[in-house]
């Protein structure tokens, strides 16, 4: 192939003699859509969270996590890139690994951005076919959504991502868009990425109709919903699937029909 120059999506540009092929993925859901796009022999390094497909963390070399890896068990793996992302991994890792080889580095906070990452990747890893499927796949998905969703009236609500502190989702992230999608107006939208709250002003700063507690990165529990419930009016506590929320990339299309599901029973 002739020399290929393509630019992330936080603007550095990148130049490849051949299609990288030996693959370090630091994001689990960017691992998941790397498999999805058939690529799963170049995949060399994985995280530990890395948990879909189940059978990478006994095939693949394990080189930390998102927030914290191993420079040298990367450094020996050779890679001919390493694939980040903007709010996953930090400016200070993602600096030390391009010591070693290329850092491509995603940024995903609309659905668009996640369709450019897919055809990112296509033209990368020399699979633009796959990708293509992929995008179609989602696309229609994404319409037959929108189609199924378009009549249900939009009910406030708070995303909680943390506890001790308390966190959640804000604006300027994935979430937030799929909030939006689902017809949910975030109460904290007004707040940057994921802010900090007191419970005890949660009415106050909108009073939201549903709370919704993340599996991932905290697992909250019942007695979690008791206590935050406590704070709202009478909103409804749903504990939902973080991945189905956060995880960009092929998991796109299965959220999809979980967000159905969800609404049937709200």
């Amino acid at each position: 192939m002739k020399q290929k120059n393509l630019i992330d999506q936080i603007g550095i540009s990148h130049s490849f003699e051949t299609s990288p092929k030996r693959i370090i993925s630091l994001v689990p859901s960017q691992t998941e859509l790397l498999y999805d796009l058939g690529l799963e022999n170049r995949i060399v390094g994985i995280t530990k969270f890395c948990v879909h497909p189940y059978h990478f963390k006994s095939v693949k070399k394990i080189v930390g996590g998102t927030k914290k890896v191993h420079y040298e068990k990367i450094r020996l793996l050779e890679p001919d890139i390493i694939i980040c992302n903007k709010e996953e991994n930090t400016q200070e890792i993602v600096a030390e690994l391009r010591k070693i080889c290329p850092v491509w580095v995603t940024n995903i906070i609309t659905i668009e951005d996640n369709f450019q990452m897919i055809t990112d990747f296509g033209q990368l890893f020399n699979c633009r076919t796959e990708a293509q499927k992929w995008n179609d796949k989602l696309a229609f998905a994404l319409s037959d959504f929108k189609n199924f969703i378009k009549d249900k009236p939009v009910k406030k609500a708070a995303y909680f991502i943390w506890k001790n502190p308390f966190m959640v989702a804000g604006s300027d992230n994935f979430i937030n868009e799929l909030l939006k999608l689902n017809h949910f107006q975030n109460i904290y939208d007004n707040k940057s990425r994921y802010p900090e709250i007191e419970l005890k002003k949660m009415r106050l700063e909108g009073d939201p109709d549903l709370v919704f507690l993340s599996s991932e990165p905290y697992p909250f529990k019942e007695e979690d919903a008791f206590e935050i419930g406590r704070y709202t009016h009478h909103a409804k506590t749903v504990f939902v699937d973080g991945e189905m929320f956060s995880w960009y990339g092929s998991r796109l299309l299965k959220a999809f029909d979980y967000f159905k599901k969800m609404h049937q029973k709200l």
